[in-house]
């Protein structure tokens, strides 16, 4: 499988007369789970639309390998970027096992019939999100967080050298959120370019070897943990006050009280 580096140049976005990104320059590098952290309205999901090439930036661009995401085809692009919405409403006909097949769709020509290797691509996407029980359920049946798990499911599916995940934990329980943040460091350290925008601190702490905190469009801090997340940066992006715990796990984020 190729690698998948990601390089943004002065890149800037707008809905209409309303800026939402501006001049972002980074660099997001394989083998590393890279986090994207805000308030809501930061335009953190929007990042994920360029990066997957859903979106054309207004200025700058944004670069796959060299390549501008914008030149790419959508086939193309979808055998290179999985990316798991949050918005993604799974609440169609099909089963489990069924809609996690659909990650497989870039990969096998038009008119053929899923390939052994497909089928053990799903196998393995099943196993990773704890859905083997629930594989024959509709997934209109499924509750919030047994939906979401469908969702990485399929992406994990696709195959891609990268992979972009908008709060890909949010309606999950513990276990399965850490469980998916588990299974997604293990794609990264095998040489994937995963990059998850999250809402929890403390998970982005614990799992997230980079982090790209927003605020109002632009990057207020990127790094890694320790030079991001400061009780500095969370007060003056977040506005509450916390303090960062070391602890033998790593950090810990324990919030004290608002501005």
């Amino acid at each position: 499988m190729d690698s998948a580096a990601f390089t943004l140049q002065g890149l800037g976005f707008a809905y209409g007369d309303t800026p939402v990104l501006r001049d972002l320059d980074l660099e997001l590098a394989p083998g590393m789970v890279h986090g994207v952290v805000g308030p809501n309205g930061s335009g953190k999901s929007t990042l994920l639309g360029l990066l997957a090439g859903l979106l054309a930036p207004d200025r700058g661009a944004v670069r796959l390998n060299g390549e501008d995401v914008s030149d790419c085809s959508p086939a193309r692009l979808a055998r290179r970027c999985a990316l798991v919405s949050q918005d993604q409403a799974l609440r169609f006909p099909f089963t489990v096992a069924e809609t996690v097949l659909m990650g497989r769709h870039p990969h096998i020509p038009r008119f053929s019939r899923p390939a052994p290797h497909d089928l053990q691509r799903v196998e393995q996407a099943l196993d990773a999100m704890d859905l083997q029980a629930l594989r024959h359920r509709p997934v209109a049946d499924l509750s919030g967080g047994e939906r979401q798990r469908t969702a990485v499911a399929r992406g994990l599916a696709q195959e891609t050298p990268a992979l972009l995940l908008d709060e890909p934990t949010s309606a999950m329980d513990i276990r399965h959120a850490m469980a998916a943040m588990d299974e997604l460091t293990r794609l990264a350290r095998a040489g994937r370019t995963v990059v998850a925008v999250l809402h929890d601190l403390n998970l982005a702490a614990r799992y997230c070897d980079n982090l790209v905190m927003l605020d109002k469009g632009a990057v207020h801090a990127y790094g890694n943990v320790s030079r991001t997340l400061t009780p500095e940066n969370i007060l003056a992006v977040f506005g509450v006050r916390a303090a960062v715990l070391d602890t033998e796990y790593g950090p810990h984020i324990a919030y004290i009280q608002g501005n």
